[in-house]
């Protein structure tokens, strides 16, 4: 309960300064250095010379390594951190670095501006920071989607999960979170270089997503002002979702804007044929990108209403 005080105060800090751009470049970012340690780790001990058993086994070491260095250290700072206010104090200063509800929402901004302007490239390199797809191949419709999509998913990644694990967990569950979800990011691919490699790295951030992505939906279908009908799309289609998460809150918020979602893509030179989210209803435009960050700022207000409560009990 003392940790849901220090998140609160955590998230506080990252929505009013995010991550400064000069203690960025003085010392990088607690997510980088992790990023640094899977590098390293993988290029030391992903051979794709090797044997598919071989490289699950090297794959679940790699786990193994970044969680231990990730979490011992949150686990020792745990204990050394003093009772009461100062420590949540402290804690809140500890959980910053792991929140990105002011990032998330800047990134979408820089892509939603230009988009509502017309201005098509621009907002199509601004989307180019947060998707994974070719922008190359988007028309309008196609950044606002992806755009929406992104913002789905990662309100529950880079929101929702960590201070779901942070309230049940502490500092370690909300650290170790974040290892496995960059591990996800970077090794979890189904490429043939990491589709051996990362398997284990991708099936545990599968397993620690699955209630964050379900309460993100949830919290989506409750701010959107049309709570029966995002509910109804968001238990209807997020099964069909390729992933068993990004599915409930993209689905959520498909139906609270009254808007189809997801369906087929570009990766590369391949399509991928994905079924729509709430098909049938309309493409996304601009505007609905900036009714999509309303939607999502609502959402946050709520979650921090609730972990305000989780604190005061």
């Amino acid at each position: 309960m003392m940790f849901a005080a220090a998140l609160l105060i955590g998230f506080g800090i990252e929505a009013l300064v995010a991550w400064p751009a000069g203690l960025f470049r003085h010392f990088g970012h607690p997510v980088t250095w992790i990023g640094h340690a899977i590098r390293l780790c993988e290029a030391r001990l992903n051979d794709p010379e090797r044997s598919p058993f071989v490289l699950h086994i090297l794959g679940a070491a790699t786990v193994l390594i970044i969680l231990i260095v990730t979490v011992v250290p949150a686990l020792v700072v745990s204990a050394l951190v003093p009772a009461g206010w100062a420590g949540v104090l402290i804690g809140g200063v500890l959980a910053w670095p792991f929140l990105a509800a002011r990032s998330l929402y800047d990134h979408v901004v820089a892509v939603a501006r230009p988009l509502v302007q017309g201005d098509t490239e621009a907002a199509r390199q601004a989307v180019s920071m947060i998707i994974g797809r070719n922008p190359d191949t988007l028309d309008a419709a196609g950044i606002a989607r992806a755009s929406l999509e992104s913002l789905a998913e990662n309100a529950s990644d880079g929101i929702v999960a960590p201070v779901f694990w942070g309230v049940v967990l502490g500092l370690p569950g909300l650290v170790g979170y974040k290892a496995i979800n960059t591990m996800d990011s970077m090794i979890g691919h189904k490429s043939a270089r990491y589709a051996h490699f990362g398997m284990v790295a991708a099936r545990l951030d599968d397993v620690v997503n699955l209630i964050p992505a379900r309460l993100t939906g949830v919290l989506f279908a409750l701010v959107s002002g049309r709570m029966l009908r995002s509910f109804a799309v968001m238990l209807r289609d997020a099964r069909y979702h390729r992933s068993p998460n990004a599915g409930w809150p993209e689905a959520a918020m498909a139906g609270a804007l009254d808007l189809r979602l997801s369906g087929p893509r570009i990766y590369g030179s391949q399509i991928a044929d994905e079924p729509w989210l709430n098909a049938g209803a309309r493409d996304a435009t601009g505007p609905d990108l900036t009714r999509g960050l309303a939607l999502y700022v609502r959402a946050m207000v709520v979650l921090c209403l609730i972990l305000a409560l989780v604190a005061l009990v």
